[in-house]
């Protein structure tokens, strides 16, 4: 039927819609996994970045470090490009298609309620004929019933005149209202059909058809959602295509022979190697002599050895005396750790994540030896927290220049900036001067005298830095006579590099002197230690500990434990994987951190 009809089109347009609407669902959801996905790419990205003010920022001076910076710069711009593909999905779809359900489900509503509408319309036209009919039908019963009494009180001799007319009279009566009934059912009935043809060949099919155009605006209208849904995919493939272009140029740029020129810059000691040892012949009952080119370097004769750079040879480890260096050389065990003023305690074999030492060759342990980086320092600065001397003399002298020299270039740029200060207050009381209305010329002159006394500080500390800067300059060996430098014949100067650990801070130009005998050098060095320490106070205790490895401490500001030896702990660590602990008034040192268990007193001062 009819009504079967539009129930099976309302259900289909329902199910079209519920279609469309779950499209539009399926479209947010990609829109929210690629805004997540560009969140996570820029959060992966803003992970790796660099740190600002810090040791990392040091290491992108590499061309692959520069790489893989390009490479997140790079891949925040890919996330970007997945935050547009949201947008436009959003704002070009998911928006669209919101308002056109809205839309679709009110015409819809119009069309259904039309045909409804109709519907109601051509039943009731139908009751009316029929209610029509049923009282044609009645009258024409009447009318015969009227008739047929008529005739019978007509045939009847008993009944009266007066009867009879009554009767005639009353089908008179009776068989008008059936001739009326017929002619308003006749009525009745043609309005029917010409309002049945009506809603069965102009109003329903209208209505359908406008249902019909609907469903089809509806289905291309979720074709092209889905064209759009794949285009605006294909409009950022050439920018993510440029941003893959850019990683892979990131990638080429990479040099890994200026990386490792830079590492050989940054790392470069500006010592000489140490010559060979002379051959001692023990069958001679005659006194063992040193070879003036041993690492020792005993000068029996009072005379300064001549070296090129003012450095002679005994001053590249001017505190390890002949036998404990003799010792670590043929050594066939690897270095125990340096203490906390190293530069990486953790980064040495025998370091705290190592509590077990491997064999190596002589070989190698004496290139390990021979390469790592001197540091001449007073023992004081091993106290953590203690900064080095003005004078960087604690570097090696390469690294030394590079500092001194980058110190220089900050002053300088300090020095101008107050020049350009002054320079600009000065013009300031220049107009001042001319008029006096603007300003009074007196204020300025107290920040310009400020200025000059400024200007004046720092012209000394270049001209101090400068002298330091010229020393290290004139004891670097020429990268141009390399023949010389190997045969050991350039003259020595009178300064040395290091200064001594009893003399003054406030005096970094002062040089550490050798004396006539071995022994008296080897002896100097300890007993200024010795002076410089007596005047300080021990530490506190602030808890105990137990070692739970054996522990060998060769290295200077070091000591020895045992496994299972209970010891004080006077310092906690600072994060450098160093312990320092004491066993008694006189023993105390460092130890690495993983080799002791700690249990800190929780009232100590």
């Amino acid at each position: 039927s009819l009504q079967d009809q539009f129930d099976n089109l309302e259900k289909h347009t329902q199910w079209g819609i519920d279609v469309l609407e779950k499209y539009i669902k399926f479209v947010k959801e990609r829109t929210e996994i690629e805004l997540s996905y560009a969140k996570q790419l820029r959060n992966l990205s803003k992970k790796y970045q660099p740190k600002k003010n810090s040791k990392e920022e040091e290491e992108y001076r590499y061309t692959s470090t520069r790489a893989f910076l390009a490479t997140l710069n790079e891949m925040n711009d890919y996330a970007g490009q997945h935050e547009v593909i949201s947008e436009n999905m959003t704002s070009l779809i998911t928006g669209e298609l919101t308002r056109y359900v809205q839309e679709l489900k009110q015409e819809r509503k119009s069309h259904f309620h039309d045909g409804r509408k109709a519907q109601q319309h051509i039943e009731t036209c139908w009751k009316q004929l029929e209610a029509s009919k049923r009282r044609f039908e009645r009258d024409c019963k009447e009318a015969d019933r009227a008739q047929q009494y008529f005739e019978k009180m007509d045939a009847d001799i008993n009944v009266t005149k007066a009867d009879v007319e009554k009767a005639r009279q009353q089908a008179q009566l009776r068989h008008q209202m059936a001739e009326d009934s017929k002619a308003e059912y006749s009525s009745t009935l043609q309005k029917f059909n010409s309002e049945q043809h009506d809603h069965y060949y102009t109003h329903i099919p209208n209505i359908f058809q406008k249902i019909q155009e609907m469903e089809e605006r509806r289905i291309v209208r979720i074709g092209e959602s889905m064209k759009t849904f794949a285009e605006v995919d294909r409009q950022v493939i050439p920018i993510i295509g440029k941003c893959l272009d850019e990683i892979t140029k990131a990638a080429e740029s990479i040099d890994h022979k200026n990386d490792s020129q830079l590492v050989i810059e940054a790392f470069k000691s500006g010592f000489e190697p140490p010559g060979d040892i002379d051959f001692e012949d023990f069958t001679q009952p005659m006194k063992r002599t040193v070879s003036e080119s041993s690492l020792s370097n005993s000068r029996g004769d009072g005379k300064s050895e001549p070296k090129f750079g003012g450095k002679s040879k005994g001053k590249l480890w001017p505190f390890i005396k002949k036998n404990k260096l003799m010792s670590l050389l043929t050594s066939p065990h690897q270095p125990p750790p340096p203490p906390p003023a190293s530069a990486s305690p953790s980064a040495v074999p025998n370091g705290p994540q190592s509590p077990k030492q491997q064999k190596e060759p002589l070989s190698h342990r004496f290139n390990e030896f021979m390469t790592s980086k001197p540091k001449i320092h007073c023992f004081r600065s091993l106290k953590r927290g203690g900064a080095g001397p003005e004078d960087f003399s604690n570097l090696p002298p390469e690294q030394r220049r590079k500092k001194l020299q980058q110190k220089v270039d900050e002053l300088n740029k300090d020095i101008q900036k107050e020049m350009d200060q002054r320079d600009a207050l000065t013009k300031m009381k220049d107009v001042y001067i001319k008029n006096p209305q603007m300003g009074d010329a007196a204020s300025v002159d107290h920040r310009l005298a400020e200025l000059g006394q400024n200007i004046e500080k720092l012209r000394l500390e270049v001209q101090k830095f400068e002298g330091w800067l010229a020393e290290v300059e004139g004891r670097l060996p020429m990268r141009t006579e390399q023949a010389r430098r190997q045969s050991g014949l350039y003259e020595a100067q009178n300064t040395s590099a290091v200064n001594s650990c009893a003399q003054d801070r406030e005096s970094p130009d002062g040089s550490y002197t050798e004396e006539q005998s071995q022994e008296t050098e080897m002896k100097v060095p300890a007993t200024d230690f010795d002076d410089e320490f007596d005047d300080e106070e021990p530490l506190p205790t602030i808890g105990t500990c137990k070692a739970l490895y054996t522990f060998e401490g060769q290295n200077e500001g070091t000591i020895s434990v045992a496994e299972g030896e209970m010891l004080y702990v006077i310092e906690e660590d600072k994060g450098d994987g160093w312990t320092r602990i004491r066993r008694n008034e006189d023993e105390e040192g460092y130890v690495p951190t993983s080799y002791v268990e700690v249990y800190l007193d929780k009232n100590a001062k």
